[in-house]
């Protein structure tokens, strides 16, 4: 029998929001991932929807929320999820979040802790690691690139072949093509200004975060995603690394059952814990 999803929409002062929703029992809110929107966590729902009640906002500026003219920010997007938890009534919650969605929960429990039994992230952004500002700058000029460039580049490819370079060009324009697809994403992560991006990093405040955190981390996933989940585990004082192997950067979508296990197991042992306290 197919789940039924509930499908709404509410405006909120920073603009239009859509969620989906399903299940009743303990609320649990999924915020998914920079290149992603809440479709991605269909599946986990799915096998949650018995026990709890499940709620997966597109973020603002995502899938079909608003994008409003705005300057945006994690404590835009942040005060985005406290406002909606409000309209529909929600007063303690989990908080799952998948990269840029990871920062957002963790930011989320670090302002507002009242409110938070526990986070779950997986493969989070949010922490500075090293070589992450030469990252940040190789994207900002991968996103830069005009559109003349763009046709440049692919002219020349009967040169870069005989150079050696195509491949890794070819790449490259996929990937701008792709980035592209998430303009708010992109915003958040590489075009603002650097000191903007600093200041919401979370890597001097992860130690004031009271409730428990759960990080799930692909072992196939890139040596940055790892180098992440790992200063998340080692910064946060009640934080668990758990590596599923063979996993990529697409957990949530093709380790749905292994997350979804991960998840429940850390609810029952959260609840268990609270009960003895």
């Amino acid at each position: 029998m197919d789940t039924l999803f509930r499908n709404s929409r509410r405006k909120l002062s920073q603009g239009l929001i859509f969620w989906r929703e399903v299940g009743e029992g303990t609320p649990v809110i999924f915020l998914h991932g920079a290149w992603n929107d809440s479709s991605q966590w269909i599946s986990v729902m799915e096998s949650f929807s018995q026990d709890f009640h499940c709620f997966a906002p597109d973020l603002l500026g995502f899938g079909e929320s608003e994008n409003p003219n705005i300057l945006h920010s994690i404590d835009l997007q942040v005060e985005c999820i406290a406002e909606f938890l409000q309209a529909v009534k929600q007063e303690k919650v989990y908080l799952v979040g998948h990269s840029l969605g990871g920062w957002i929960a963790a930011s989320y429990a670090l302002k507002y802790p009242e409110q938070v039994y526990g986070v779950v992230l997986l493969a989070p952004e949010g922490v500075e690691i090293a070589g992450q500002e030469q990252h940040c700058q190789k994207m900002r000029q991968l996103l830069n690139y005009s559109p003349l460039v763009v046709k440049l580049l692919r002219s020349l490819s009967p040169l870069t072949k005989i150079l050696g370079t195509h491949e890794q060009i070819a790449q490259d324009l996929q990937l701008r093509q792709h980035l592209l697809r998430y303009p708010i994403a992109c915003q958040l992560l590489y075009k603002r200004e650097q000191a903007e991006i600093e200041v919401e990093l979370l890597q001097k405040r992860l130690y004031m975060i009271e409730a428990p955190i759960l990080i799930l981390q692909g072992s196939e996933d890139t040596p940055d995603a790892l180098a992440k989940s790992q200063a998340y585990s080692l910064l946060a004082p009640k934080a668990e690394l758990k590596i599923i192997a063979d996993a990529g950067n697409d957990l949530a979508e093709a380790f749905a059952g292994d997350v979804a296990i991960e998840i429940r197991e850390f609810i029952k042992g959260n609840w268990a814990l609270g009960m003895k306290s």
